[in-house]
């Protein structure tokens, strides 16, 4: 359908100029396409009126109504009213049909054509000089169905593209600049990295950027579909186009233009759009095997009414097929879905990559879950030192290698150091280990600072029954060795989310397997497993090997999601038949997941294989309604119960179509 695809295109484009832009200058915004829509209004109207006077003056429909209206040269009359409404209100369908024709791909708009064409001339031929019943009314009417159901079907697919529009129109027009201590409103579009900005109570935020002062609560639910207003304070990163509700803050843009969340949020939504699916290629198949099965169909019904010696008929039921044949719903059945569903999952904070991916989630029958971060907070405090050299020293030289570290554990000993006060070493070869630890040298010594991994690998048994107490309760332990021998070790932990126990319960009501893959020891693994309920287990799995258990556990016949963090779990997300970054955040370019969740919430996981189930549901249903009726439809368009009385006549069959049409589009929005 050309000019659903033309429709499409303008509201593709018109979104990629806003997401450029990071949202700016909503006025205009649906110009250049909507008035596709307009048009259709416009020619069905006019058209309407123009069928008043063909059905007045119809013999057939007089006949049927018990009326009778008779002028000079009535046949010319209607000619020359149904010559209009054909030019006119056919135009739209006949030019579809050339260039369907010229693409050598037939489909719905060649169908229509065929058959206002046929219904068309065959009439005319009656005027002129052929014996029969004319067709008019029914051109009339089929065409004012045809162009109603298109006009519906626009203004459909509009606005589920509005849908991404308006994730456009979000950010404000202007920002409140501070240049020299002096406030300046500037176009947002101007604001460039480093520039100052307040933001006042109620308003929104400009762009991305980092609080440099104030406190307040913000609200991001438009954007990562978190409901409660998110407190900020002074280093905290806010995302352009949540809104202030409490204090002044002065905000440094970090981002701007294609670089902002909202901007990348707007590229992932109408990648997804635009993306095709398996279903799509079905229907897109369909919609094509349906055009030579109703030409063909519509060949043999003629031949056979017209060896019956009832050449009338013959026209009339050829027509019929053709009209009731129009996959004109099919061409909305799976793109409407896609553009609601990809614009629904956004607004929850559930971003899609890859749309195949998506559809199949309603597959999965295994969820594995990466444990820091994402079933646990992911925030780990110092709880216990255990030392055998002095405490300080032990503090001192452990802090002075994890500095060097990004590990969340040693950053969490760091700040544990820094609370009490303690001056850390120069560091000297710092070199970190994998799965394991990290290395560096301090004052001439050697210091290795790792997990039970560590232990295992300089074979070193634990002896002290404070430190097997706590690993026993789930807690994690770090050892710090100092020239190969343990001087100590820190005791932390890690908070199960609240969220999680109602995430994994979710899961396993629904008959989903759910497995825990973490590098943390057997003790702090089966612990936390054991709290949440978790079916499976696998301890002390290093990064790389993580795509290996994936592996196993689709050896067993399972089709696995694997939820991450999306940087250490990147082989294991792509390893798996969906992968799921949880907690992005304000970074949503991860390349090696199909889903990504902003929030950090467990809880979205279930979720994801709802929305998958009924979207695909949905499809199917659409499927169904736009060309399954085609079974039934079909034999009765051709006369087979002509002898019984029942007969489908092409207005009627226009209309059923159109109807389809609009169940397609209604049955589409309930997804919502």
């Amino acid at each position: 359908m050309d000019h659903m695809a033309h429709m499409k295109e303008h509201a593709a484009s018109d979104s990629e100029r806003h997401a450029g832009h990071a949202g700016q200058s909503s006025r205009g915004l649906g110009n250049d396409h909507s008035h596709h829509i307009e048009d259709y209004k416009k020619r069905f109207v006019i058209c309407l009126i123009l069928t008043l006077p063909v059905l007045l003056l119809s013999e057939t429909l007089q006949g049927l109504l018990g009326y009778s209206v008779l002028i000079p040269f009535q046949g010319w009359v209607l000619l020359f009213f149904s010559s209009i409404l054909y030019a006119y209100g056919g135009w739209p369908f006949l030019l579809g049909a050339r260039d369907e024709i010229r693409s050598k791909r037939p489909e719905m708009m060649s169908l229509i054509a065929t058959a206002l064409t046929a219904s068309f001339f065959y009439s005319a031929a009656t005027v002129f000089f052929m014996k029969g019943m004319d067709f008019f009314w029914e051109l009339a009417t089929l065409i004012d169905i045809m162009l109603l159901g298109h006009y519906i079907e626009a203004r459909s697919v509009l606005g589920a593209s509005r849908a991404l529009e308006e994730l456009a129109r979000i950010l404000p027009q202007e920002a409140h600049l501070l240049r020299k201590g002096i406030i300046v409103d500037v176009p947002v579009l101007e604001l460039k990295p480093g520039d100052e900005v307040i933001v006042r109570p109620g308003e929104k935020t400009p762009s991305d950027g980092i609080v440099l002062s104030g406190t307040s609560f913000l609200n991001e639910s438009l954007l990562t579909g978190e409901s409660k207003p998110v407190h900020k304070q002074a280093g905290d990163k806010v995302i352009g186009g949540s809104i202030n509700s409490e204090g002044a803050i002065n905000v440094r843009i970090e981002k701007v233009g294609e670089e902002t969340y909202l901007a990348q949020v707007i590229k992932l939504v109408r990648t997804a759009q635009e993306s095709k699916s398996h279903t799509q290629d079905t229907a897109n198949k369909a919609a094509s095997m349906l055009f030579y099965v109703a030409v063909i169909a519509a060949a043999l019904t003629y031949a056979a009414w017209f060896l019956l010696g009832r050449s009338d008929t013959a026209i009339e039921r050829a027509v019929t097929v053709l009209v009731i044949a129009c996959p004109h719903a099919l061409g909305l059945a799976i793109p409407l879905v896609v553009a609601i569903s990809t614009a629904l999952t956004a607004k929850s904070g559930i971003l899609i990559r890859d749309r195949t991916a998506f559809e199949e989630a309603r597959r999965i029958d295994a969820v594995v879950f990466d444990k820091t971060g994402t079933l646990t907070e992911g925030k780990f405090q110092v709880t216990d030192v255990v030392s055998y050299v002095d405490r300080n020293e032990l503090l001192r030289l452990t802090a002075g290698v994890e500095k060097y570290s990004e590990h969340i554990i040693a950053k969490a000993i760091v700040e544990y150091s820094d609370a009490k006060g303690i001056k850390t070493p120069e560091i000297k070869a710092f070199k970190a280990i994998p799965g394991i630890g990290a290395y560096a040298k301090a004052d001439g010594r050697e210091i290795y600072v790792g997990g039970p991994e560590l232990l295992d690998q300089k074979r070193i048994n634990i002896t002290d029954e404070r430190i097997k107490k706590q690993q026993s309760q789930g807690k994690t332990a770090i050892f710090t060795l100092i020239d190969g021998k343990l001087a100590g070790a820190f005791v932390l932990s890690d908070k199960i989310r609240q969220e999680s126990y109602e995430a994994v319960k979710g899961l396993q009501k629904n008959g989903i397997k759910v497995y825990l893959l973490t590098g943390d020891s057997q003790q702090v693994a089966s612990s936390v497993a054991q709290e949440l309920g978790i079916d499976d287990f696998f301890a002390q799995v290093l990064p790389d090997k993580k795509a290996e258990k994936i592996k196993l556990i689709k050896e067993k016949g399972y089709r696995v999601a694997m939820v991450g963090d999306g940087i250490n779990d990147a082989p294991a997300l792509v390893t798996a038949d969906l992968g799921i970054a949880i907690g992005a955040g304000t970074d949503v370019a991860i390349e090696s997941a199909d889903l990504i969740l902003v929030r950090n919430d467990p809880r979205d996981i279930p979720i994801i294989f709802d929305l998958s189930r009924k979207t695909y549901s949905k499809m199917v249903q659409n499927l169904w309604w736009a060309a399954g009726y085609n079974i039934v439809a079909i034999p009765l368009a051709a006369g087979v119960l002509y002898g019984y009385g029942l007969v489908l006549t092409p207005a009627i069959g226009a209309a059923l179509m159109s109807l389809s049409t609009v169940i397609v589009a209604l049955n589409s929005q309930a997804l919502d």
